[in-house]
């Protein structure tokens, strides 16, 4: 099975099976919220930390499905390709401001990964871009989708 056809799998699990154990879940809390007899909220209980199972079990095979083991690994585990690309990227920003006589400068980077980027709750690496780059009175887009992610990052250059 293709990237692409684990994807849309993952997605509809998502948006199928998952979102219908959640829904079963809060409908649990309800009833427990209301029960007053002791044996039943128990066995309420034990079936609403069944369900919480599920739910992990099932997002854990969505994100087996949108990850493809194996194929890449993460820069983090390739410093030399993480010391070298920042040289590169160093060099190429150099270039820019001192020789290109510039005023603007855009930078595009694309990916053929499993989409996904977005802010999340306590993830801070979107964000941090994007603080960074509005500090310098740029600005960031990002774009993402199962086919992979792009992001533009547009600036105005100081002139000396």
């Amino acid at each position: 099975m293709s990237l692409t056809q684990r994807v849309k799998l993952a997605q509809e699990l998502h948006d199928g099976i998952a979102q219908d154990l959640v829904g079963l879940g809060y409908g649990l809390d309800a009833l427990l919220f209301q029960e007053d007899d002791e044996v039943k909220r128990s066995a309420l209980r034990s079936v609403r930390f069944d369900i919480n199972t599920l739910i992990e079990k099932v997002r854990s095979e969505i994100l087996e499905l949108r990850t493809q083991r194996g194929e890449h690994e993460s820069l983090e585990s390739q410093p030399e390709l993480a010391f070298e690309l920042t040289r590169v990227f160093n060099e190429i920003i150099s270039n820019v401001t001192e020789h290109s006589r510039a005023t603007r400068l855009e930078i595009c980077f694309s990916d053929n990964g499993i989409g996904g980027a977005r802010a999340i709750d306590n993830h801070y690496g979107l964000q941090g871009i994007s603080e960074r780059i509005t500090a310098l009175g740029g600005d960031v887009e990002v774009q993402s989708d199962f086919t992979g992610t792009n992001l533009v990052i547009s600036l105005d250059l100081l002139r000396p």
